[in-house]
């Protein structure tokens, strides 16, 4: 197989990739991809047009896959069983549609879970003409970028990250009742993790911020949020923001031990399915503090 064209987007993460196919891949060709993933933390296959089996056989070289509802795989879909779009104006969402609009804040999978996720491979099936975009912001060089002052605090503190807190903004509360109650939803407990995160391939330190992350031990409610989400407002700027516009058939990889990402805004009346498989954390690397 040729070596494939890793072309970086220009921003402080992420490259496209080209000249490579996702299903039949060799074995130095992975060492390649593996390479730069962790280089980039972003990686961009345009036009591979995976079936879930071939998506969920790539994702399986990184190791386990976190399983969501019991698969290796998960529709991140406003369409319904019957090819239908889910309700769409606000006072009409369905849980499953508070956690598609939920998404549209920067965060971190699966922060609120006793292991994080390392990472995940991304596909989209169903495209909108216009929005539906996926955002990724470098949490390395939002770290590198910060001043004394701050990096002296966020050294200092660690925040709880919980999928109930953050889903709880848009209504949506865990109980018998709701559609959507597994997966996060149901978790008693809210992790604690530093601020700051040490990647455990390269050594690298990023902030582990989110829309998950709040109740810093010490701060009170509204000090603690308006630390964190004015964290995250400054850390998600240019350039360390990559926006990845999406055609039918692309594929993304990326490390969520040092990204955040986030669905962008689309007309929801428009369908849009993409296909999700996360990949496992390591039970000790990405355990909560």
């Amino acid at each position: 197989m040729a070596e494939p064209k890793i072309e970086p987007t220009g921003a402080t993460l992420g490259a496209t990739v080209t000249g490579v196919s996702l299903a039949d891949l060799d074995e130095a060709t992975w060492q390649t991809l593996r390479r730069a993933w962790l280089q980039h933390a972003l990686l961009i296959f345009p036009g591979q047009h995976l079936s879930n089996a071939q998506q969920i056989s790539f994702a399986r070289r990184f190791g386990p896959i976190e399983r969501i509802g019991g698969g290796e795989i998960v529709a991140i879909s406003n369409v319904l069983a019957d090819g239908t779009v889910r309700p769409h104006q606000p006072g009409q969402w369905d849980d499953m549609m508070k956690v598609i609009v939920g998404n549209m804040a920067w965060h971190a999978d699966s922060t609120y879970m006793p292991v994080m996720a390392q990472g995940a491979v991304f596909s989209g099936e169903v495209v909108p003409a216009a929005g539906g975009e996926t955002g990724f912001a470098d949490m390395r060089a939002a770290y590198d970028a910060l001043d004394d002052a701050t990096l002296a605090l966020v050294h200092q503190r660690k925040a709880h990250h919980s999928l109930v807190y953050s889903q709880s903004k848009l209504g949506h509360l865990p109980g018998a009742q709701s559609a959507y109650v597994g997966y996060g939803m149901d978790q008693t407990a809210a992790p604690l993790r530093p601020l700051v995160k040490i990647h455990p391939e390269t050594g690298r330190k990023s902030l582990l911020i989110g829309r998950h992350a709040h109740a810093i031990p010490g701060l009170d409610a509204a000090a603690s949020e308006a630390f964190l989400e004015g964290l995250v407002d400054w850390a998600c700027q240019a350039p360390r923001v990559h926006t990845h516009h999406w055609t039918a058939g692309d594929v993304v990889l990326w490390d969520n031990r040092c990204l955040l990402h986030r669905a962008m805004p689309w007309d929801l009346s428009q369908p849009r399915v993409m296909w999700h498989s996360r990949l496992a954390g390591h039970p000790t690397a990405e355990a909560q503090s």
